[in-house]
């Protein structure tokens, strides 16, 4: 209840005359759809666009509506494509009951068989093949004979109940790529929130946390697989009821298990399965993947978005996503060529691709456009050091409680001290951060849990320090993807925090960094080629694969980030997005508070 006083009361730290942005934000882009209101039924998105530009909160860009347009146009065709969904999944519901049913009772005929010892003899004037198919189980190689009777019993149920229903034809999502800053991740979130009501089943991710999810996936169904527990609870119940001697019972019960390692064996397309749909709950209607910054800088980006994808994309689900790359150009260091070009294909079938074409960097018009300027200060003197240390003191009185030592929970079961924190607000030194073998992982736990982050003594980027320099990247994209206030001290200004130095150029490691659940272990890292990475420096084998395009694209949108996190409009909308301040809300709402 003291957060929640101290929420409502003084409200956020940054409400001080000091932090209020001025009035003169004409032609300056709001990149917050949470801000802007949402598009209704009477007022479609194409309309919405063209009033904030009318209103001033954005500048007119004929990319960015001409891609207004073509999402508008796909939430039109959404509307019937949820209700033809939610009839297909009723009849593909009705069709799996049917077909589990009658595999089970296909199931009990031969175990029924075997018990009476009356599997029928192999007529042998049928060909090879088939004498084969129809061999008894006890004359076959076991993993063999189980793979034969798996065969032969799904070509019975296709006869018997039918094939899979087809899924009605999806409408084509929508691939957007341009420059950094030109809008595609604002225009893709004022899609994501105009879809609410439309479709059932919509996330959003940005590329590190879908990575890190399908390592969560992964992880949790090898786990089940190498202990096996899973298997055993869903099979021993009913088999143990069956009224068979305990011979069969073990046969039917390997039968059982063999069809779900079948099911098993391709583990992205499980992954898939639950990537968008509660994993308690049966889908029904459409659903939509929103995934923000497409990358294949690895050779696991590749093949794990190339089976996920693909098997979202062949399922019906409708992917609007953005990248700094036409998908052509995702892979130019050739990097699982194979299995890139299906990924590619199926973009093709299902996505319509579009360029933002503007060459302006709308963060920075904000920042041109904006005053107060305090969020990002340097160079590292005495002077600076203070007023970063008095500003610090100011928010963290603001936000009320004492500082304290923290420990937030990170994924794969990790966690994370946080060394100075107090409601919502937390401080860090460079080193701490990026000094450390850290990841995404580590970086979306400090991004959910403060809405205020400190940052100080933050150097300039060189090639000496190049895997601290991947890690800040990754930082200050986490921390802008949960629209975190940041305050930063550093050696330099920010344009000039990325140039290097005579040492050379830096290179783009930031997506070779999903840690796991133990340090060292190589749930993620055994794809990486030769490739492994350490504390100790650039992952092995792999810094050749990155190009010099790639590590532009990288430092100007850090840079370009970095300009946006300091101007109030972003700042402002810092309490209306941050989870910390929904989980207040529902705080007030249980409490009664108004």
């Amino acid at each position: 209840m003291r957060k929640l006083s101290v929420f409502l009361s003084i409200g956020f730290a940054h409400r001080s005359s000091k932090f209020r942005s001025s009035n003169n934000h004409h032609n300056a882009l709001c990149f917050y759809s949470n801000i802007c209101p949402s598009p209704s039924k009477n007022h479609g998105l194409l309309a919405h666009y063209r009033s904030l530009v009318e209103q001033g909160k954005l500048q007119h860009d004929p990319y960015q509506e001409k891609v207004a347009t073509e999402l508008e146009n796909l939430l039109g065709r959404l509307e019937q494509y949820e209700k033809d969904m939610e009839e297909y999944h009723e009849k593909l519901a009705q069709w799996e009951d049917n077909r589990e049913s009658r595999r089970r009772k296909l199931l009990m005929e031969e175990a029924e068989a075997k018990q009476q010892g009356a599997f029928k003899p192999i007529n042998k004037s049928r060909n090879i093949f088939q004498r084969w198919m129809s061999r008894k189980p006890e004359d076959v190689e076991e993993g063999v004979g189980k793979w034969v009777s798996y065969l032969n019993r799904e070509k019975k149920l296709d006869s018997q109940v039918g094939r899979r229903p087809a899924a009605p034809p999806a409408p084509k999502g929508l691939y957007l790529y341009g420059n950094v800053g030109s809008g595609k991740t604002m225009i893709m979130d004022m899609f994501y929130k105009a879809s609410e009501g439309i479709v059932k089943h919509r996330r959003r991710f940005h590329f590190h946390e879908a990575m890190l999810k399908i390592n969560e996936h992964m992880h949790k169904i090898w786990k089940s697989q190498m202990e096996q527990k899973s298997l055993q609870s869903s099979i021993s119940g009913w088999v143990m009821n069956l009224p068979f001697d305990s011979k069969v019972k073990e046969w039917v019960a390997a039968e059982e298990r063999y069809k779900q390692e079948v099911h098993m064996k391709n583990i992205l397309l499980d992954v898939a399965d639950k990537f968008l749909v509660n994993q308690a709950d049966r889908r029904r209607g459409a659903s939509i993947l929103c995934f923000d910054e497409i990358q294949t800088v690895d050779v696991f980006a590749i093949v794990a978005l190339s089976g996920i994808l693909s098997r979202l994309l062949s399922t019906g689900t409708v992917l609007v996503a953005t990248s700094n790359r036409a998908p052509t150009d995702l892979n130019q260091d050739g990097m699982q060529k194979e299995i890139f070009q299906k990924l590619l294909k199926k973009l093709e079938e299902h996505c319509e691709t579009v360029l933002i074409g503007s060459e302006v960097d709308y963060r920075r018009l904000i920042a041109q456009r904006s005053i107060d300027q305090v969020h990002y200060i340097w160079p590292l003197n005495s002077n600076i050091k203070r007023e970063f240390e008095d500003i610090w003191n100011k928010v963290s009185k603001q936000a009320g409680g004492s500082i304290i030592s923290r420990t937030i929970p990170v994924m794969f079961g990790r966690t994370l001290e946080v060394p100075e924190s107090c409601n919502g607000v937390a401080r860090f030194n460079f080193e701490y951060l990026c000094g450390r073998p850290l990841g995404a992982a580590d970086y979306i736990a400090v991004a959910k849990n403060y809405h205020t982050v400190f940052i100080s003594d933050i150097p300039i980027m060189s090639m000496r320090i190049r895997d601290k320099a991947r890690r800040f990247i990754t930082l200050i994209d986490e921390l802008y993807n949960h629209h975190c206030c940041l305050y930063c001290s550093a050696e330099t200004s920010v344009e000039d925090l990325f140039q290097g130095t005579a040492e050379g150029t830096l290179f783009d490691l930031e997506s070779f960094q999903f840690e796991t659940e133990i340090e060292g272990t190589k749930l993620r890292r055994d794809v990486l080629a030769e490739g492994n990475v350490s504390s100790g420096g650039a992952p092995s084998g792999i810094t050749t694969m990155l190009s010099g395009q790639e590590e532009m694209f990288a430092f100007r949108r850090a840079v370009s980030r970095l300009i946006e996190m300091q101007t109030p409009l972003y700042v402002e909308a810092v309490q209306h997005v941050h989870p910390y301040f929904d989980s207040l809300h529902n705080e007030s709402e249980k409490y009664g508070v108004n």
